[in-house]
């Protein structure tokens, strides 16, 4: 793994290495990253599990993630935004989830912010942002994989200055690559054509 190459995993396919350090990770990398995703429930999901992933590792969001949906009821934007301060109380007592205020108060807000946008409005502006493929080509190993680009970057500006929280450059752009925005899967990874 230290070179960042894609590794074989138990059935002998080719995955990009973080793929492999947990059993948990190998559907989500198989099924789920980078595949297009739509939808502004669906989407603002996203946006918030990015958020509280910040300055954690990925594993403990996604093994959190039923607890996420049960507790956000299920991330439809309509109804967290009608979320109240009881609500707010119960989700800094919830176990299930990562109980960080700031995090929870922005997915809040965030949530109120988007309830008056038009409906296709989220989705429309995030893929809005999507680099054309063609300029970019399949990354080889794990140090061709950016933390920013000029598009995540121009993503983040224009979720802020619409009034979402929690939507760094860094940040942005793990959603697009989560969202299916750009494709990082390693140039020989399994995933890489599949689904796409």
């Amino acid at each position: 793994m230290t070179d960042g190459a894609a590794l074989a995993g138990p059935d002998g396919a080719l995955r990009c290495p973080w793929a492999l350090s947990t059993e948990d990770y190998v559907s989500y990398h198989d099924e789920e990253w980078g595949r297009p995703v739509h939808g502004d429930d669906a989407l603002f999901e996203r946006i918030s599990l990015e958020a509280f992933q910040s300055g954690l590792s990925w594993i403990t969001i996604l093994r959190r993630r039923p607890g996420f949906r049960a507790a956000f009821a299920g991330f439809r934007i309509e109804k967290v935004a009608a979320f109240s301060e009881e609500d707010r109380e119960r989700l800094l007592a919830d176990p299930g989830i990562i109980r960080n205020r700031a995090k929870i108060d922005a997915t809040l807000a965030n949530a109120r912010v988007l309830a008056d946008w038009s409906e296709g409005e989220l989705d429309e502006l995030i893929w809005s942002h999507a680099p054309d493929p063609a300029g970019r080509p399949a990354p080889r190993t794990l140090t061709d994989v950016p933390a920013v680009t000029p598009e995540s970057t121009a993503l983040s500006k224009t979720l802020k200055k619409r009034g979402l929280r929690f939507v760094g450059p860094t940040t942005a752009y793990a959603l697009m690559q989560a969202c299916g925005l750009v494709n990082d899967h390693l140039e020989t990874c399994v995933a890489r054509t599949a689904g796409v």
